[in-house]
């Protein structure tokens, strides 16, 4: 009896870990046609307010006497993850699906998606050094760049 239950819990485990799973909170990227370009600047300037949350938490957990290490590791893993959310957003939906590449030859056309690009990277990098700090400095520069980036976007994309 007790090996059948193995047996069966066994099976099921192997089904549910080889069973086809889609990611449901992915963007499609199947040009379905319904983006929120706006939303998706408002939840960039989100996930900085919550990583400037989580340094301002980490800098005073840290700076206490008596230390709460469950709360200061609760603290970074929420900043970082925040971080690859913000990073995500950046690189799936931005440049993957939003920035369309252009022609050297197109002028200021190009000359804008270069700028798309800088901005976006830096942004990646800005996010990066996020998480391997808790440089306010950071912060600055990431709002800034979701500044300039989006007056360009929507420059662009008159919404």
């Amino acid at each position: 009896m007790k090996l059948r239950f193995v047996l069966i819990l066994a099976l099921m485990t192997a089904f549910m870990l080889l069973w086809p799973v889609s990611d449901a909170r992915s963007h499609c990227e199947i040009p379905c046609g319904i983006y929120d370009d706006s939303m998706r600047y408002d939840m960039l300037n989100e996930h900085i307010a919550t990583i400037e949350k989580s340094m301002n938490m980490i800098t005073e957990l840290s700076a206490a006497g008596d230390k709460n290490y469950n709360q200061l590791v609760r603290w970074v893993v929420n900043k970082d993850d925040h971080a690859d959310k913000f990073m995500e957003i950046v690189t799936q939906y931005f440049l993957t699906q939003r920035i369309k590449p252009t022609a050297v030859d197109a002028g200021n056309e190009y000359d804008d998606y270069v700028k798309h690009l800088t901005y976006f990277h830096e942004m990646l990098v800005y996010a990066m050094k996020c998480k391997q700090t808790v440089d306010k400095a950071n912060i600055n520069k990431l709002r800034e760049l979701v500044g300039l980036s989006r007056d360009l976007y929507f420059k662009e994309h008159e919404h």
